[in-house]
């Protein structure tokens, strides 16, 4: 069956560094673009980061040049490198997997806390 599955996540001070990743199966995941959303406490959900199925990326300006997004078709996997975490990048992150308006899924979700 079809899965997205978000790992990586944990608590890390301000400043560190965290890897997310973002797996997926039963589909093929090269013909798919894949978004990182994040969504804190009290909040709406938020675009952070897209690769593209030509590895073309896109950022939130809050993250640019401090996140990474980068894929491994041959693992099915999608990465998003955290750098210079700051305490507003507190939230759940989620990976989103996209071929069009009516064809995309959903991972779970995977807790960042940045905290000293």
């Amino acid at each position: 069956q079809v899965q997205l599955v978000e790992s990586g996540g944990g608590l890390v001070q301000p400043g560190g560094s965290l890897r997310l990743s973002c797996a997926a199966s039963g589909f093929t995941f090269s013909w798919y673009a894949v978004s990182w959303y994040r969504q804190a406490p009290g909040k709406e959900r938020e675009l952070v980061a897209t690769i593209t199925t030509a590895d073309s990326t896109n950022y939130v300006d809050s993250v640019k040049g401090r996140f990474t997004a980068s894929r491994d078709n041959t693992k099915n996997t999608v990465y998003l490198q955290m750098n210079n975490l700051k305490p507003e990048d507190t939230a759940v992150y989620y990976c989103k997997a996209v071929r069009s308006a009516r064809n995309f899924y959903w991972g779970q979700g995977t807790q960042v806390t940045v905290s000293s």
